[in-house]
């Protein structure tokens, strides 16, 4: 669902919004609400943490979390799937209520079915974390079973590599990080 393009929200709005397990972002003052997503998509999304996870523990270099808000500006507050930040990150841009206010070094999406919800995060997600500094951006469609990977390049994100069940993902940003496509899958 998104709103009127004319009306301008704020993540003071969202304060006067019910807990009602549906998710509100704002992108540019628009305000899209969408409802939990489906089975599938929770499982990559829990299958990704795991893997950077259990690369964090190994490495000590930082931290991963599921569904954590991102405050950016009063008009910009997305929800994105798995996100992982250094503890370095995390110390500059965690505000007191547990929300990023700045972008984490990486960025994760598991697009839903929905038309909507896929454009939004392959066009208008993409170009907020683009904006906001965020340093790579994964974008995981498990009906494709692949995974787009986006890295900044000369100050923006820039699609790099589509990558399939066969593949392995590896990147610079998480040294001696590597998995396999179809765990993120399975």
């Amino acid at each position: 669902m998104t709103t009127n393009p004319s009306v301008r929200w704020t993540i003071a709005d969202l304060e006067l919004f019910p807990e009602d397990g549906k998710r509100y972002e704002i992108i540019d003052g628009e305000l899209f609400v969408t409802r939990a997503p489906h089975w599938e998509h929770q499982e990559v999304a829990g299958n990704v943490y795991a893997q950077l996870k259990a690369w964090s523990r190994q490495t000590g270099l930082g931290r991963a979390a599921i569904a954590p808000g991102i405050i950016f500006s009063a008009t910009d507050s997305v929800i994105p799937d798995v996100v992982w930040a250094s503890h370095r990150r995390l110390q500059d841009c965690l505000d007191e209520s547990g929300h990023l206010t700045d972008a984490p070094e990486l960025v994760v999406e598991v697009l839903s079915k929905s038309k909507k919800d896929r454009q939004r995060d392959l066009e208008l997600k993409l170009k907020v974390y683009s904006v906001q500094g965020v340093q790579e951006y994964w974008i995981c469609d498990y009906q494709k079973q692949e995974v787009k990977v986006y890295r900044r390049e000369q100050g923006i994100l820039k699609l790099v590599i589509t990558l399939f069940a066969e593949d392995t993902l590896k990147t610079p940003l998480l040294p001696e990080f590597s998995c396999r496509v179809s765990d993120l899958f399975s």
